[in-house]
C-alpha cells in the first residue's frame, strides 16, 4: 500500500466517524425527538438546530469540492435553520439519512484513484479535498460534541455511556 492509499484509507476511517469522537449515530441514538427544539439556557442552539446545521454546512463543503458551478449559502444565516424543532415528525431521520447519504459521497471522492487528493480545486483559492475532508471531520465533530452537550443537560443519557 502507497501513501496515497493509507491516507485514503484513513480519511474515510474518520469520515465515517471512528477513531476519538463519537459518532453522530451514537449522539442521536434515542434522542428524544420531542425535545429536539428545547432550548438549553444559555445554549445558542437547539438539537435540531446543530443537526441541521451539520447537514447544510457538510453539504456545501461537498459539492464546492466537485462542482464549480456550486453556490453557497449566504452566510452564516444559511447554514442555521431559524426553526427551533423539526417541522414535521419525519425531519429528524431524514436530517440524518441526508448526512450520511453526503458522507457516502465525499467517501466515494477520497477512495477513488483518480482523485488527488492534494492539488488544488480548480475552483477554488488553494483549498484542496484533503482540506476539505478534515474541515468536514472537524466541524463534524464539534457540533456532535454540542448534541451531546444538550442531551446530557437534557437529562437523556447515552447508551453505553462516554
Amino acid at each position: 500500500m502507497n501513501n496515497q492509499d493509507a491516507i485514503r484509507k484513513q480519511l474515510q476511517s474518520c469520515l465515517e466517524g471512528h477513531g476519538a469522537h463519537i459518532s453522530l449515530d451514537a449522539a442521536v441514538d434515542g434522542f428524544p425527538l420531542e425535545m429536539a427544539g428545547t432550548r438549553v439556557p444559555d445554549l445558542h442552539h437547539t438539537a435540531w438546530q446543530l443537526l441541521d446545521h451539520i447537514r447544510i454546512a457538510q453539504w456545501d463543503i461537498i459539492e464546492f469540492s466537485r462542482d464549480p458551478d456550486h453556490k453557497s449559502p449566504e452566510f452564516p444565516s444559511g447554514y442555521w435553520s431559524q426553526e427551533e424543532a423539526p417541522a414535521e415528525p419525519g425531519a429528524w431521520g431524514a436530517c440524518i439519512e441526508q448526512i450520511h447519504r453526503d458522507l457516502e459521497v465525499m467517501k466515494k471522492l477520497v477512495i477513488d484513484p483518480q482523485t488527488d487528493l492534494f492539488a488544488p480545486i480548480p475552483h477554488g483559492s488553494g483549498q484542496t479535498i484533503f482540506r476539505e475532508v478534515l474541515l468536514i471531520v472537524d466541524h463534524n465533530a464539534y457540533h456532535i460534541g454540542q448534541l451531546v452537550d444538550i442531551r446530557m443537560l437534557l437529562g437523556v443519557p447515552i447508551h453505553p455511556p462516554l
